[in-house]
């Protein structure tokens, strides 16, 4: 498969956001989000075997992983590669833009999917595969990037027609400013956590952190 980046960093993103994370971050993606802050990873990298992966991720010594992207339900071997993280004993969190099927993802209680579901400012809302929503499990965990009250109103109205069982997340588009985004969950007391972008607060946008 086709390998960006692999690195370690703190996670910055949902329900575990601040433990270290050895991040295996796939090239490609279907889609071309308006605000996207990984654009090198449309294209970047060279292709590595899921043993050289595992090498890799072991060298980092860290037991949470992240996969991601890019769109790593895009590469065929994805499942199998968090078959073999899960199977060496690897806390692993899939992250996926929503618009690809999941069912080839074998439920574990070492997997945590992260899927978003694309907002208006997006530019690819209209992408979303809604089927997926109903294969999430409480261990997941649901993502939306708010980039205004439009967005807010679209995700607030999806929530109501699906009541997703598993945890919810509000970002704003930046990762920093929440003051506007925690008012209007605050006023209509959503059940969402609203978090900021923690690698951003620490370290900028920066690639490979």
């Amino acid at each position: 498969m086709k390998v960006c980046e692999i690195f370690l960093s703190i996670q910055g993103e949902g329900v575990t956001m601040g433990l270290p994370t050895t991040f295996v971050r796939l090239t490609g993606c279907n889609l071309r989000c308006k605000w996207c802050d990984t654009t090198y990873a449309y294209e970047e990298g060279s292709e590595m075997s899921i043993d050289d992966i595992m090498v890799k991720v072991k060298g980092l010594g860290c037991e949470q992983v992240c996969v991601t992207g890019g769109e790593p339900m895009c590469q065929e071997d994805v499942a199998s590669l968090v078959d073999h993280l899960i199977g060496q004993g690897y806390l692993v969190t899939l992250e996926t833009n929503g618009s690809v099927s999941i069912e080839s993802l074998q439920c574990s209680e070492h997997l945590m999917i992260s899927l978003d579901v694309k907002c208006p400012s997006s530019g690819e809302n209209e992408k979303t595969d809604f089927s997926n929503l109903e294969l999430l499990s409480p261990n997941d965990q649901l993502k939306f990037i708010i980039g205004d009250r439009q967005d807010y109103d679209y995700a607030k109205g999806i929530l109501d027609r699906h009541s997703p069982v598993c945890h919810v997340v509000m970002t704003p588009v930046g990762g920093a400013d929440l003051k506007g985004l925690a008012g209007w969950v605050l006023e209509d007391k959503l059940k969402v956590r609203v978090l900021p972008q923690l690698h951003k607060l620490i370290w900028g946008d920066r690639r490979g952190i």
